[in-house]
Order: structure tokens, then C-alpha cells, then sequence
């Protein structure tokens, strides 16, 4: 994937579609987002360009009453509005992670996708298999294979 740092301008983009402003800390942005119906609440944080190792990258937490997610380098956004959520992406090699956040304080979470299931035909794909290529396959335009064609 490309070099991605997250700006000011995906801040507002991604509080637009989750519908919280976030809280601007000293090195990160964090949304607090709750579903009082279903009794949900979800923390995200959002960790632009820090130091990760001996590399600098992107670093998306996520917390929750029971959970505690990290995304390393992520490299990619996807910001959907119709569906209310937000797809954060890392790609290494062929493989994608994707973290999905939704406005109603659900997480969902893909490790280690082969992107080439992105694209092609669904039906085809075992269905345990078949639900991450579908949610993926959204940020498939972030990929650098899409890049080539």
C-alpha cells in the first residue's frame, strides 16, 4: 500500500460517519462512541505517524468492556456513510487485516486475508470464508495490486 498518514481532514471525515467529535490528544485522536439500546461502547483511538518499533507507522486501538484491539501500520481508510462505519486496513504481501467500526459501536475484526478473495466470485468461497472477503472487499481499491492494473 501506499504511504498513508492520517490528517486533519480523515479526522473530520471519520467523525462525519461515526457522528462523534473526537477528544484531540497530544500524539492521538479518541472517539468514544455508545449504543445505550444495545449496551455497547467502544473506544477508538487513532495514532497517526508515531514510532512502532524501529519504523514509524499508523496505530488504530480500539477498546472495549471486554476487548482490546490494535491494527499496527495501517496503511488505508475506508469511510462509508450508508453503512455507517468506518474500515481501517493493513496490507502485507498479499495479506490484509481490516478493523471495521461502526457508528452504532460495533467492531468487527479480519486478520490475515488473502486479498486476491477481494475481488471475484463470492459464491465460490466457503462460507466462513465468504464474510471477510465481502467486508474487505471495499477497501480493494487500496491495495497495490489495484494500482497496477
Amino acid at each position: 500500500m501506499k504511504n498513508f498518514t492520517f490528517t486533519e481532514k480523515d479526522i473530520e471525515a471519520i467523525s462525519k460517519v461515526l457522528g462523534v467529535k473526537p477528544v484531540k490528544r497530544a500524539d492521538h485522536y479518541r472517539f468514544v462512541l455508545e449504543n445505550l439500546k444495545d449496551k455497547r461502547r467502544l473506544s477508538l483511538e487513532i495514532y497517526p505517524d508515531i514510532p512502532i518499533g524501529e519504523s514509524r507507522g499508523n496505530l488504530i486501538s480500539i477498546y472495549t468492556l471486554n476487548t482490546h484491539i490494535q491494527l499496527h501500520y495501517c496503511t488505508g481508510y475506508v469511510p462509508s456513510e450508508s453503512l455507517g462505519e468506518v474500515i481501517f486496513v493493513s496490507e502485507y504481501n498479499g495479506r490484509l487485516n481490516g478493523i471495521i467500526i461502526e457508528k452504532e459501536a460495533g467492531c468487527s475484526v479480519y486478520s490475515n486475508v488473502d486479498a486476491s478473495i477481494l475481488s471475484g466470485d463470492f459464491t465460490q468461497l466457503a462460507p466462513e470464508v465468504m464474510m471477510s472477503g465481502i467486508s474487505l472487499s471495499v477497501a480493494e481499491h487500496l491495495l497495490p495490486s489495484h494500482d497496477e492494473k
